[in-house]
């Protein structure tokens, strides 16, 4: 005679099998990478954001600069903290794979997960609009891409604050997905129904410089 136990089993597999496998398909249907970044200035300022795109046709490297359809990004987005951590300002950097900012600079290793090179994002022509950049020296001097990333503040239409500064790097990190977890937590509890007769019970300082918005030099 089968146990109550055996019984609950084989009734509950098949159920376990479907929701194992809509997940599995719902996975591989979303192909979406989504990824944020973080850097923290010497003064306290910081910034935090997220972008995302497609891994089936991103190449190993992104590029993308100046406003327009983007290459690769699907989306991004950042946001700026005082150093009593008040939201200053945010922007939509890239929405639906267009950029709305003629100075964007962003480059990404999707191999290595780092990013590097020209960084410059957050750049609006708006009053109190606020950008990080690591190819625009204070004096209003675009330079090559270096170590130390600026933050900015537009004070008027043709003048721009220094908020902070730092050489800490900026950092991407992958963002978990929650249907991953659930599925291999399925797929688990799927196999202990299926190998076992028994179901287990378990617990479960400012400085003012010039910025032309009219060109990109």
């Amino acid at each position: 005679m089968k146990s109550f136990f055996s019984l609950a089993a084989a009734q509950v597999a098949p159920s376990l099998a479907l929701c194992a496998t809509s997940i599995v398909a719902s996975t591989n249907l979303a192909q979406a990478a989504d990824l944020t970044f973080n850097w923290k200035g010497d003064a306290g300022y910081s910034a935090s954001g997220s972008f995302s795109y497609d891994e089936t046709t991103t190449p190993a490297i992104i590029s993308e600069s100046g406003a327009g359809a983007t290459k690769a990004l699907q989306s991004l987005n950042i946001s700026f903290f005082n150093p009593s951590q008040q939201l200053i300002a945010t922007k939509d950097e890239v929405v639906n794979s267009v950029s709305s900012n003629q100075f964007f600079e962003f480059n990404f290793d999707t191999t290595t997960g780092n990013l590097f090179g020209a960084f410059d994002v957050g750049t609006g022509s708006r009053i109190g609009d606020v950008f990080l950049s690591n190819v625009e020296a204070p004096g209003r001097i675009f330079i090559s891409p270096g170590a130390t990333s600026y933050l900015y503040q537009n004070i008027t239409a043709d003048y721009s604050q220094l908020l902070d500064s730092s050489t800490n790097q900026i950092k991407a990190s992958a963002v978990s997905e929650p249907t991953n977890i659930l599925g291999t937590l399925v797929v688990g509890i799927l196999g202990i129904a299926l190998s076992s007769n028994k179901i287990t019970f378990f617990s479960r300082k400012p400085k003012k410089i010039y910025r032309s918005y009219a060109s990109k030099v």
